[in-house]
């Protein structure tokens, strides 16, 4: 990152993903669905609730593998009686940087156990699986080549430490699995869904990879 850029994402006057973060707690209040209830009426507030909460994701919840955005999803449906939202859209995303910021940084704690190995093992395989038209593989970028160049920008080693992210090339908000999906387009390849078992297992091994290293989001990227 540049100066500039670590700048932006340390002030939270200069961070513009705090719109996002801002409309999150709204949300974190806001009664919805049959249950006529808010976040906040299971988990209280935030700031203690959620703390440690997000360096802890991808995890194993009642024998699913769940992202951040699908645990967001799965409380919607199960405890407010409300429907999911969708994927990259404006909620989901305010709802889960917003999560996310409670643990600004702290440290990833994704850890290997005897009930996410499995899926650990499927995502180590997916980074290192080429793929599309150019037969590229997340490991050959983001493990033999980081700190080299493509087309004028660093290769960074790929870690997930920010997301969900402001990058400036999207002017806007987004969430890890969007950037993937824009890694898989670039290297012609059939992106995975949003919200697919493929992603979660590929998420799962980035937080691992990634362990022991502070929580970001809300992160600027270029």
């Amino acid at each position: 990152m540049t100066p500039e850029n670590q700048a932006m994402q340390d002030d939270p006057n200069l961070n513009p993903a705090q719109f996002w973060v801002m409309d999150g707690q709204s949300l974190w209040h806001e009664k919805a669905g049959k249950g006529n209830i808010s976040c906040a009426s299971c988990h209280g507030e935030s700031k203690s609730a959620m703390r440690g909460v997000a360096v802890q994701f991808p995890k194993m919840v009642q024998g699913k593998l769940q992202t951040l955005e699908g645990q967001i999803n799965q409380c919607r449906v199960t405890k407010q009686g409300a429907s999911q939202l969708a994927y990259e859209s404006k909620e989901l995303l305010a709802l889960t940087v917003f999560v996310a910021s409670q643990s600004k940084g702290l440290l990833i704690a994704v850890q290997e156990t005897s009930a996410n190995k499995a899926s650990l093992l499927k995502g180590r395989q997916w980074f290192n699986t080429r793929m599309g038209q150019l037969n590229l593989s997340c490991a050959q970028c983001h493990e033999e080549r980081a700190g080299l160049k493509l087309g004028g920008s660093f290769i960074p080693q790929g870690h997930p430490t920010a997301y969900p992210i402001y990058r400036l090339e999207w002017q806007g908000l987004g969430s890890l699995q969007r950037r993937l999906r824009n890694c898989m387009s670039g290297v012609r390849a059939q992106q995975f869904e949003y919200g697919s078992p493929e992603m979660a297992q590929l998420e799962l091994f980035l937080m691992w990879r990634a362990r022991g290293m502070p929580l970001e989001s809300p992160g600027v990227r270029p």
